[in-house]
């Protein structure tokens, strides 16, 4: 008996010892060097840390925590990155890691599944749309083709100003840039006008305006586990009902235009939509574009173009009203320095949403696999180891030195870099240069309704693309007597 209790003993020994040493080189194996991250607060985690403005409060975050700190937003995890030696890690060096998109159910919804080019996960029905992107509807050819569309809308614009500059009446900018970038981009792709007009045209301007909203919203069931499956907001209801309405109305334009297409013997049109419809008869292509693939890149070039045309043309307008000094310059020589300076305080697009394919170590932290990835282009504008006195407006830095905008700078992204970079920036930066040459070379611009602002406030409000907290109210008053402008269009 003795014996027994001995081996009994001796074994119940081992077996606890076994244990303990296990459990001693767990706790001393070394863990992932995760980024810094601040108190959690279960179910929620940082999520009362994104207030007011996401990308302003990251900013305030990185200045404690570093260029690269980890937050839940809610249950998801996701890294923030603020300096522009980081940025080039996440969006070139290891590039190949952080090629998707983070799931957002309203944008899901709204590209028929991710059917789209912006927001579709990256691999090869990616790399053929961008293929087609680039080398049909975006390219240089089809831009110049459609330059007399551009110009006519400019000089429209020129003399609604004008008319607004003749009584001395003050106008709402951003809501006139709206009107004017949505009739581009609409005749661009559809050959049509959308603001001012009655039916189908004038309905997808306001449904755009409401996919934009629902698109830049949180979702509760997105983003925190507990509600996935429940629909407290109202949200998911909402985002089918605006689909529902975008799908009809894209529905009855594609076959208004297949049916002047075969009124035309199928002669190719100039405007986007029939480009895509001749690719999709096409039968060389890899991959077959559906009917729900053209349906979701008409949303990306309307919720794309529209915008942030508009905001970064407003926004400049405003910096120039409190730089006088710089106005005068304008006036003298249309610099566009002025655009770039514009972009790297106020960029369209403040963050760049990736999310990590694979584990990966990046900016000196370990990187898990499916987070979310931020990278606060806001902030890289600000940042103090790249610009001189990064908080002034002051275009001359441009001439100084040159800085691409085209994603090689990575101070300067307001398109984004590297494979999932904007495809329709030369079309964008063309509209916002005629657009803001012709405002500054036909007027000067008064602040408020009654001439007596000698300045405006730059306070940014919360949105999708950057847009101002108050619009810009101001006077058109005429340099010079626009109307007789060249018109390439039909009054």
């Amino acid at each position: 008996m003795a014996d027994v209790q001995s081996c009994f003993l001796i074994i119940l020994t081992l077996l606890i010892s076994t244990l303990l040493i296990r459990a001693f080189l767990k706790s001393t194996r070394s863990k992932p060097h995760l980024p810094p991250s601040p108190f959690a607060i279960p179910i929620i985690g940082h999520l009362h840390l994104f207030a007011p403005i996401p990308h302003q409060a990251f900013h305030k975050l990185s200045l404690r925590y570093g260029p690269v700190f980890r937050l839940l937003m809610g249950s998801v995890p996701c890294v923030v990155v603020g300096t522009p030696v980081a940025a080039k890690e996440f969006l070139k060096t290891y590039e190949n890691s952080f090629l998707d998109r983070p799931y957002n159910s309203a944008t899901a919804q709204m590209t028929y599944g991710s059917k789209d080019f912006a927001f579709a996960q990256y691999g090869s029905y990616w790399r053929f749309m961008k293929k087609i992107v680039m080398s049909q509807l975006l390219n240089g050819t089809t831009i110049d083709l459609l330059l007399p569309v551009r110009q006519d809308e400019i000089n429209r614009f020129v003399k609604f100003l004008s008319q607004n500059s003749n009584v001395g009446k003050a106008l709402d900018l951003n809501a006139e840039l709206v009107k004017v970038t949505n009739n581009l981009i609409s005749r661009v792709l559809l050959g049509k006008r959308c603001s001012e007009e009655e039916g189908e045209a004038g309905d997808i301007k306001k449904l755009i305006f409401e996919i934009t909203e629902t698109m830049g919203s949180f979702n509760l069931s997105d983003n925190i586990w507990l509600f996935k499956n429940f629909d407290l907001q109202g949200f998911g209801k909402r985002v089918k009902d605006i689909h529902r309405r975008f799908d009809a109305l894209v529905e009855r334009i594609i076959k208004e235009h297949e049916d002047e297409r075969m009124q035309r013997s199928g002669s190719q049109g100039k405007d986007l939509l029939s480009i895509l419809l001749d690719i999709t008869e096409a039968e060389s292509m890899d991959i077959d574009l559906t009917r729900e693939n053209i349906k979701a890149f008409i949303l990306n070039i309307f919720v794309a173009g529209t915008d942030n045309v508009a905001i970064t043309t407003e926004w400049a307008i405003a910096e120039l009203i409190n730089h006088p000094n710089i106005m005068k310059k304008a006036k003298e020589e249309i610099d566009q320095a002025i655009i770039k300076e514009t972009l790297r305080l106020h960029p369209p697009v403040p963050m760049i949403p990736r999310k990590s394919t694979e584990d990966r170590k990046a900016a000196g932290f370990h990187i898990p696999a499916n987070t979310t990835i931020f990278i606060n282009v806001w902030a890289l504008g600000r940042d103090p180891n790249t610009w001189e006195n990064p908080l002034e407006f002051r275009p001359e830095r441009f001439e100084e030195k040159q800085v691409d905008v085209r994603g090689q700078n990575y101070g300067l992204l307001p398109f984004g870099s590297g494979r999932r970079m904007c495809p329709g920036t030369s079309l964008g930066l063309q509209m916002i240069h005629a657009t803001f040459g012709a405002m500054i070379q036909c007027f000067d611009w008064k602040a408020g309704t009654d001439r007596n602002l000698t300045s405006v406030d730059m306070d940014e409000g919360i949105g999708l693309n950057l847009p101002r907290a108050n619009p810009l109210v101001c006077i058109p008053v005429a340099r010079i007597d626009p109307i007789p402008l060249p018109n390439h269009g039909k009054d």
